[in-house]
């Protein structure tokens, strides 16, 4: 079913939304949830509580792209749930170290900005991101956004581990350089 005619299900309260959307992009939450939690069952309640949020946020909300609006309900999800996990002392998987190799860079403050800087950030990142080369970015976005491990990234893009891990350091340097140079305190 085409991505507007799940939204139009969400917006008419027909709870079959929910199974047109885990149907087309229930793989895509798991994934994304297993990435960062790396344990099946906490990733799968995530996502049961993407749906959940999913259908408390549609209406109002209507998403341009629905498979990135619930890729981000679930990555924070999941990230959250990583939090409480890691503060139980109960372990986890890749989402806290993928995030540590980005800390260095972009990381938040105690001092909230303006709304309009953060804007400008986003803006900076998505136009370094934009630059790239389409191996480079799906690389990286694979990384930092899909939280995959660096043998997953590798097999896919038919490169070795260690060139992956050499180009994520290289680009992360990049970004830095590039953020820096657009005046974002780092």
């Amino acid at each position: 079913m085409e991505d507007e005619r799940i939204i139009e299900l969400y917006f008419a309260r027909d709870e079959k939304a929910i199974d047109e959307t885990a149907a087309k992009y229930g793989g895509l939450c798991m994934h994304i949830a297993q990435n960062i939690l790396g344990v099946r069952e906490d990733a799968a309640e995530c996502v049961n509580d993407t749906y959940l949020k999913t259908w408390n946020s549609i209406p109002p909300h209507r998403p341009r792209v629905l498979a990135a609006f619930l890729g981000r309900i679930v990555r924070n999800l999941s990230l959250n749930r990583q939090e409480k996990n890691t503060a139980l002392k109960r372990g986890g998987a890749q989402g806290a170290s993928v995030l540590d190799e980005l800390a260095e860079i972009v990381s938040g403050s105690e001092s909230v900005e303006s709304e309009l800087s953060a804007k400008e950030l986003i803006s900076d990142i998505n136009a370094f991101l934009a630059a790239l080369s389409k191996e480079h970015r799906y690389i990286f976005i694979r990384r930092y956004w899909y939280c995959d491990s660096i043998s997953a990234i590798a097999k896919a893009a038919g490169k070795s581990e260690n060139a992956v891990s050499v180009s994520l350091n290289r680009l992360r340097g990049r970004l830095k350089e590039y953020l820096l140079a657009r005046g974002h305190d780092l």
